[in-house]
């Protein structure tokens, strides 16, 4: 596989699919909008006809890396390449201190930031604070494992001095981290704490519902909101949301992804009672699963088949308990194609509940949501005795490593993370999650380093410039797929995915295929929250 990978898992029908609704459909799943991203159009057809020559961005396809040190070395070269691009174009804090400037337009005017405000809070000349509020007890705890695994990550590097600047000054990232249970209400007066008493450095979030609530907040303080743990079209708006980056692929893309699926499967998924495919969606009733339905109505709609199309649905809150009637609701339904658009505990259940229901042989085609994608949520343990009753579901997984699985396969990185994990007191078998932090963990260290290595050393407005004209080498993620952003031009890091199928008598996703790689085609998004599309 190369870096001008192309997406052949599916044969033949698939060059006529042609969509990417960039905009998602209101919270209570009713009008969505039908905008088409003409660049996502354009390279989801490229990709699915075989056609794709070329992908956005500079970064070459390298050879893998065989040791940490290796890995090391690489990202020093790619950190100093992303240095000398800022300073050779003269980006970063103006001289004036009025600015930040960075790739294709993208410009804060820190004039406007709140009373008080000033570039380098939440330093010392010998600790970086940085806040991170996320789920660390109740149904969605699991998530709470990918701060821990950027805490460990983060100590590693301070403990090697890998966080002195242009200044001489040697830090320490201190992690502090609270525990909102994934409930954005409580999320609010923490996100509070982190801005007026801790006064962090910047603060990193998890999951949509609190991303959305708290952002303009954030912004407004012009505190950097790196890396939210969320696949949102909302983290596109590198102009009126300057300070807040996603990290995963958008809930837009993966939907597309199901749409063109569904598409080239058609006729072995209608029901010829009804001369229709039946999807049953359960969907998280909150802004996370409204912007998966959104997305998937948008879809349905651009489609050539929309007529013999059908989507119902299911919304439950992702905290609750059971799915158990909802579940019953939508298979009452009698649906071909079931899609997931929740996360978190309702994962595991939800094949435990199609395994009970007897649907297994009525679901011709199953698919995960992007967030189940952990052992904790499909593996054996979880999903009953042998695991089986996971065999077969599909994943559009993001295209990152399961780093136990890897290892198992002698990828050197992963080798040396489980290894890490453990000696740091973590089970990288206990929660995918683990290894899963490795991806933020390493995109905000490159880029605090990055910071600090500019004109004045480390501060929020030469942090948020090397995030957003960052280019590097994810460890944790399959060949073919960039991390990357450009300004104003590109505001999403990660545009590209596998799309793979679980085996459960090994207990892995095996990738169906190559990668689809989009990067620099998603169109940027300025959300509208009262619509929950982009405008």
């Amino acid at each position: 596989m190369t870096g001008q990978t192309r997406y052949r898992f599916w044969a033949g029908g698939l060059a006529a699919f042609a969509l990417l609704a960039t905009a998602c459909g209101s919270s209570d799943g009713g009008e969505t909008a039908s905008t088409v991203d003409a660049n996502v159009k354009q390279g989801v057809e490229a990709a699915l006809s075989g056609s794709t020559t070329t992908v956005a961005g500079t970064t070459t396809t390298v050879k893998e890396p065989t040791s940490i040190a290796e890995w090391e070395q690489l990202w020093a070269n790619e950190r100093a390449a992303m240095v000398k691009k800022i300073k050779d174009n003269n980006w970063g804090v103006s001289a004036d201190g009025k600015t930040v400037n960075g790739p294709e337009g993208f410009k804060v005017d820190l004039s406007k930031c709140i009373a008080g405000w000033t570039n380098t809070e939440g330093l010392t000349d010998t600790e970086i604070k940085i806040g991170n509020v996320s789920p660390l007890s109740g149904t969605a705890a699991d998530f709470g494992n990918l701060q821990k695994a950027e805490t460990v990550w983060f100590k590693y590097l301070s403990e090697k001095g890998a966080f002195k600047d242009s200044t001489g000054k040697t830090r320490s990232v201190k992690m502090i981290a609270k525990d909102d249970v994934y409930d954005a209400t409580k999320a609010i007066p923490l996100v509070d704490e982190l801005l007026t008493s801790d006064k962090v450095f910047a603060i990193m979030t998890t999951g949509t519902p609190t991303g959305l609530k708290v952002y303009d907040k954030i912004n407004q303080y012009c505190v950097p909101h790196p890396m939210v743990v969320s696949g949102s079209p909302a983290w596109g708006d590198p102009v009126n949301h300057p300070w807040s980056t996603g990290g995963l692929i958008s809930y837009s893309t993966e939907a597309t992804i199901w749409g063109a699926y569904i598409d080239s499967h058609l006729n072995e998924l209608i029901n010829p009672a009804t001369g229709k495919v039946k999807i049953a969606a359960l969907v998280a009733a909150s802004d996370f699963g409204a912007a998966y339905e959104g997305a998937m109505k948008s879809v349905i709609a651009n489609s050539k088949n929309k007529d013999k199309i059908e989507l119902v649905t299911e919304r439950l809150d992702i905290t609750s308990p059971t799915i158990t009637d909802a579940m019953t609701n939508l298979f009452a339904k009698d649906p071909t194609v079931f899609i997931t658009m929740t996360g978190a505990g309702h994962c595991p259940q939800i094949i435990n509940e199609i395994a009970q229901k007897s649907m297994g042989d009525k679901l011709k085609v199953k698919f995960m949501s992007s967030v189940c994608k952990s052992s904790a949520y499909v593996g054996k343990d979880k999903v009953g005795g042998d695991g089986m009753q996971a065999n077969g579901f599909l994943i559009v997984g993001g295209g990152q490593k399961d780093i136990n699985v890897a290892a198992g396969q002698s990828d050197p990185f992963s080798i040396w993370a489980v290894k890490f994990l453990g000696d740091n007191g973590l089970d990288s078998k206990s929660s995918s999650q683990l290894g899963n932090g490795f991806y933020p963990a390493w995109v905000m260290s490159q880029s605090l380093q990055c910071g600090g290595d500019l004109p004045g050393g480390l501060n929020r407005g030469n942090f948020i410039t090397c995030l957003r004209a960052f280019e590097g080498t994810s460890p944790v993620h399959l060949k073919g797929v960039k991390i990357n952003m450009n300004g104003n031009k590109d505001a999403y890091l990660l545009e590209g995915s596998d799309l793979s199928k679980y085996d459960a008598k090994n207990q892995t996703w095996v990738v169906q295929g190559d990668i689809i790689e989009l990067s620099g085609k998603t169109g940027n998004c300025t959300w509208n929250v009262s619509a929950m599309a982009c405008s």
